[in-house]
């Protein structure tokens, strides 16, 4: 089955009561027994609700998985897979990540026994160095956030195996439109269902999605003790914003493209971040993993200041200065003072994350006024 048939078909039947062509909204904590342990597969809604169950189904079809879990946010998906770990365990992860990520591992599973080493993990040479017999698992993010990076999944997934340590891959900047993890030999593939799978800026999500039966267990053991559960009504509205995914998906990518190309031709930019450029570190990997390169881009202005970024962020109309990103609306960031904040500045210096820096998440907007907002913005 094709990409655009699986979003709109994958893990969903009409419903068997009415003939309801949309998974209904079960608006409900528990569920009627027959006598005590009979019931139809649903006992009490933190474990399992039939909402939630069809869009598990239809992500984990979507990232060519067996087995998938929503959680109440990315950061709770995150968490999850951390706590399948074991106090003395190593986890090599790349030196550019998203700031909640960093903060996540450093700030709290540092504190329970995690050890956490950041490497630059486009040089190859640097992760296998970083590896050790105590390594469980690698951390792979690609497209980095906000670097635009290129990891190449399938080269460090032999390393981590050379270890035997697992991988999971944050998929959240390419969506299972434009890249599958699993497919590279990836363990785990991971989402801020937030961004680009929800796309309407208007739900809070998370996933994570495997081929193993034991480490979908692990996730869903963590899921049902833990409780960090999306409700109904988020996960029908995802099962919604997900019938479009391809379609909004092509559309980013072709606004992205030519925002790209403005921004790299314009005198008062210095450089632009954006993997479909020739130039951008591991092109080439990024044409051979990637379906097309995505809408998010980052620069940095000739005049490499934080006043000057600043001053550009307040000017935009059409963008609207906002975290977040990958829904349909255009958004700008400044990922230093804001979803990067996290991270000590003398780490995103070494990242080539400067103060300066201004990250897009380009939207399905007419092209030509997104270019104009950022011609009268850049001036």
């Amino acid at each position: 089955m094709k990409f655009g048939t699986k979003a709109i078909h994958a893990g969903q039947e009409p419903d068997p009561t009415t003939g309801a062509i949309m998974t209904p909204i079960y608006q409900t904590s528990t569920y009627a027994q027959a006598s005590p342990g009979q019931h139809k597969g649903y006992e009490y809604a933190r474990t399992q609700n039939p909402t939630r169950t069809a869009l598990e189904a239809n992500l984990a079809a979507l990232e060519n998985a067996q087995f998938g879990r929503c959680f109440s946010s990315g950061m709770g998906a995150t968490d999850a897979i951390l706590k399948t770990l074991e106090p003395g365990d190593e986890i090599v992860s790349t030196n550019d990540l998203y700031g909640g990520t960093y903060r996540i591992f450093t700030k709290i599973y540092e504190r329970y026994g995690l050890k956490f080493t950041f490497v630059n993990m486009q040089d190859l040479e640097s992760v296998k160095k970083a590896l050790s017999p105590k390594t469980r698992l690698v951390w792979i993010e690609t497209p980095t956030n906000p670097m635009m990076s290129i990891v190449d999944i399938r080269a460090v997934v032999n390393l981590a195996k050379s270890v035997g340590a697992k991988t999971v891959v944050d998929n959240t900047f390419a969506s299972p439109y434009l890249q599958n993890p699993m497919d590279m030999g990836a363990d785990m593939v991971m989402h801020s269902v937030t961004k680009y799978i929800a796309g309407h800026s208007d739900v809070v999500m998370g996933f994570v999605g495997s081929n193993d039966p034991k480490i979908d267990e692990l996730i869903g053991f963590v899921q049902n003790s833990s409780g960090a559960i999306p409700g109904p009504q988020d996960c029908f509205l995802v099962l919604r914003g997900i019938k479009t995914l391809h379609v909004r998906m092509d559309r980013h990518c072709d606004n992205g493209e030519q925002v790209a190309k403005y921004l790299k031709n314009h005198p008062k930019v210095k450089h632009v971040y954006w993997p479909g450029f020739e130039d951008h570190a591991n092109h080439e990997v990024a044409k051979k993993q990637m379906k097309r390169f995505g809408g998010m881009i980052s620069f940095v202005l000739a005049d490499d200041s934080q006043a000057a970024a600043f001053k550009v962020l307040e000017n935009l109309k059409v963008f609207t200065l906002a975290e977040s990103l990958g829904g349909v609306e255009s958004l700008a960031g400044h990922p230093a003072s804001m979803t990067h904040a996290s991270i000590p500045r003398e780490q995103r210096l070494e990242a080539g994350l400067t103060d300066s820096l201004i990250r897009l998440s380009v939207g399905i907007e007419d092209i030509e006024d997104l270019i104009e907002d950022l011609k009268n913005a850049i001036g």
